[in-house]
């Protein structure tokens, strides 16, 4: 039993408002766990007022780049050093399997030295040089802290979402209040602790765990500068009306119905074997999953049969074990919602092609559901159009290429994607088609030093790299 009984505000650990812990179930067995104390609009008041002191003292925006770099060095190197721990503590909470989570960790490294090095190659100021003979003056632009960043992250991938906004913030010279889900206040609760560790000025950096309630007081708090969230369509639609009327900076990085386009020369085995990750990874609660798969009419029922033995192939049970593939979804809400979609998948008149609403045998305790794969599915259907969050696949038949691209791009989403193709520079050319904000192209990687956000529904603004670290800062042009 993992227990937190303070917050973690402003660097110190304090006595929360309610001091009645919150207890954290398994999503395996629903067995305990863990306890953790939830923040209240009294702590999110005590957490905005630190780093508002602390940001308008200025003992960090005013620190140099460089030792500011140096600091986030040091928090980057304290959580490779703990990775099989971060690693632990996320299947144990989550439920995501323990490839992914250990999978995961380089990952983290790689965005954040990106994020490293954009700061260091970072024009924090600039002068510009007059444009002509004749101009009386000359400018030194420089970009500035925003002030107090209220960073909310969802429950899927809680280090990830994390140290996606704090570490841009922080490097801007920000002071930040990151709001985690209950779900994760053990995960989150050991990130304070490697924050602890690192030793920045007081009142830059608090971690809330708290409910949406609490979370929407933090995100309309007047002393709230910018708000950088990662979530829901729907909370982000909330998020940017309250924005909007408060005039706050917004980044949103929201949900996704991503399409692979398996174009007719492809490698069909290779195709499936890549979708195996892009499109069924962290349990399918992940806002990039390429649930929607496009196939041509003419190797469609191969590209079906081949993710119907993908499917039955993989383990499901206990994310602790070495060969478990899918582990359960995080909540019992979340797994009556995926068995829900796919009841309402049958009813459409889809083809069950494998799996189902059961729930796999022996895993009854758990939050568990039978990976399925739909075939012959209508892009206007519910199950090819809604984000289910799951271990869901729908097989959508095409005639051509600019059939193929009208169907990825008959979405109010885009977020993620992509093609597959024995010619790359083809691939290449429908990816540029293809209206969503990162493609991926026969399964290549993330790239962390490329901007990634949405396009439509899926988003506003953009996290990553250079880009990334920019939303976190304010332009000022001095004239002399």
């Amino acid at each position: 039993m993992i227990t937190y009984d303070r917050l973690f505000v402003g660097g110190t650990w304090v006595e929360p408002s309610d001091l009645e812990p919150l207890g954290i179930p398994s999503p395996h067995d629903r067995s305990m766990i863990g306890r953790a104390v939830q923040a209240r609009p009294a702590d999110v008041d005590r957490a905005v007022a630190t780093a508002r002191t602390s940001f308008e003292q200025g003992v960090w925006r005013r620190t140099p780049p460089a030792e500011r770099i140096a600091a986030l060095r040091r928090f980057n190197a304290l959580r490779e050093e703990n990775a099989e721990h971060v690693a632990r503590l996320i299947s144990l909470e989550n439920g995501s399997a323990g490839w992914f989570t250990r999978a995961g960790q380089p990952g983290l490294t790689r965005q954040a030295n990106a994020y490293l090095r954009a700061a260091e190659e970072f024009a924090w100021e600039e002068t510009l040089v007059p444009s002509g003979p004749q101009s009386p003056v000359r400018s030194v632009v420089r970009r500035e802290a925003v002030g107090v960043v209220a960073a909310v992250i969802p429950w899927n991938s809680p280090f990830s979402s994390a140290t996606s906004k704090i570490i841009p913030a922080l490097l801007a010279g920000n002071s930040v209040v990151l709001k985690v889900s209950p779900e994760n206040s053990l995960s989150m609760g050991f990130l304070a602790e490697l924050l602890e560790r690192v030793g920045l000025p007081e009142g830059v950096i608090s971690v809330l765990s708290a409910d949406r309630e609490t979370s929407e007081y933090l995100v309309s708090h007047r002393d709230v500068d910018k708000i950088a969230f990662t979530g829901s369509t729907g909370a982000g639609r909330r998020i940017a009306a309250i924005a909007g009327e408060q005039l706050k900076r917004v980044s949103l990085e929201l949900g996704g119905k991503s399409a692979a386009v398996i174009l007719p020369d492809a490698d069909i085995d290779r195709a499936v074997a890549g979708l195996k990750f892009g499109s069924l990874l962290n349990n399918g609660e992940s806002c990039i999953a390429q649930t929607r798969v496009l196939a041509p009419r003419g190797r469609y029922e191969e590209v079906v049969a081949a993710l119907k033995e993908l499917v039955e192939s993989l383990k499901v049970g206990d994310p602790n074990e070495p060969d478990t593939f899918i582990g359960p979804m995080i909540r019992p809400d979340q797994q009556e919602r995926v068995r829900g979609y796919i009841r309402l998948g049958i009813e459409e008149g889809a083809r069950l092609v494998t799996g189902g609403p059961q729930i796999p045998e022996g895993l009854e305790k758990g939050n568990y559901v039978t990976p399925t794969v739909f075939a012959d599915v209508d892009n206007s259907m519910r199950i090819a159009q809604e984000e289910i969050f799951g271990p869901v696949l729908v097989v959508i038949a095409y005639g051509g290429e600019d059939d193929a691209v009208r169907i990825a791009n008959d979405s109010e989403y885009g977020l993620s994607g992509g093609v597959w193709s024995a010619d790359e520079e083809h691939a290449l050319a429908v990816a540029r088609r293809i209206r969503t904000g990162t493609v991926t192209v026969n399964g290549a990687s993330v790239a962390f030093d490329g901007p990634f956000g949405g396009f439509k529904a899926s988003g506003i603004g953009r996290e990553y790299g250079a880009v990334g670290l920019g939303t976190y800062t304010e332009y000022k042009t001095i004239t002399v």
